[in-house]
């Protein structure tokens, strides 16, 4: 989801947080603040409170909203008691999530909003978190896996604005965070090193390299042992600089088996 490089939001001097423009704020389009329910101060989201603050705002504790256009301070609710004007076209009571439409939706499961229709969702017990229905029975589950800090930036993946990237082996990264990777031209999961990605076309032309680039005389029948990242197979191969060959299922993504050193035939 993009986020704009600047806030809409505006310096209020008399409530010591920050103003909504109707427009909202950076992350979000409504026309209300959050009153914190831990200091008491009011701001358009909780992600700008966060910013200023040295502690985080609970959304699930937040009871009053200030309305941007007539200021009345009042339970949280979508549409301004006294002026009418309405806060958010969506609005969750239990997220307290002001926003313009895009098709959000509360799961009960994740515990929090997500962007649908809900109808392209589903929600995985053992991953624990909503994935499109294409990968309905079509991935590897890892249990409880959005709970777990996106291995690259280290940040949350669980509540996290930004989506999510499923990869082959079933671990996450922020999808923007994955094409950062992809950009560098790193194709390994950080975490279990499997391949993020199917790689066929590329070991095929890793194929036509190794042809076409024999090794000197005196390494042409070296073999090594080697693990492969991709299927786990343990086994022997002819040794090349440009990559070694998994004989299992043809992936180059292999490491030389550290206890096993280089044998030369005689």
């Amino acid at each position: 989801m993009p986020v704009a490089s600047h806030c809409t939001a505006k310096k209020s001097p008399n409530f010591g947080g920050e103003m909504a423009s109707p427009a909202g704020c950076e992350h979000y389009v409504r026309s209300c603040l959050l009153k914190a329910p831990c200091c008491g101060k009011l701001y358009v989201c909780r992600l700008c409170h966060d910013a200023e603050e040295n502690h985080q705002m609970d959304r699930f504790q937040v009871r009053e909203v200030q309305c941007s256009d007539c200021h009345t301070l009042q339970q949280a609710q979508q549409t301004c008691q006294q002026c009418h004007v309405q806060f958010g076209e969506y609005y969750c009571d239990i997220c307290h999530l002001f926003d313009k439409d895009k098709k959000q939706y509360h799961c009960q499961l994740c515990g929090i909003c997500r962007i649908g229709p809900r109808e392209k969702y589903f929600h995985c017990g053992k991953c624990n978190l909503c994935l499109a229905t294409s990968l309905r029975g079509n991935h590897k589950c890892v249990e409880n896996v959005s709970r777990q800090n996106c291995p690259v930036c280290m940040e949350d993946i669980h509540t996290s604005r930004v989506r999510a990237q499923v990869l082959p082996c079933g671990h996450l990264l922020h999808k923007t965070c994955f094409d950062d990777m992809i950009r560098t031209g790193a194709y390994r999961c950080p975490l279990c090193m499997h391949s993020a990605w199917n790689m066929e076309d590329h070991w095929e032309q890793m194929d036509k390299e190794i042809a076409q680039s024999p090794m000197p005389t005196e390494y042409q029948d070296a073999t090594v042992k080697i693990i492969c990242n991709d299927c786990q197979a343990h086994c022997m191969v002819p040794f090349h600089v440009l990559g070694m060959k998994c004989s299992s299922c043809g992936s180059y993504n292999t490491a030389q088996d550290v206890f096993t050193p280089l044998s030369l035939e005689q």
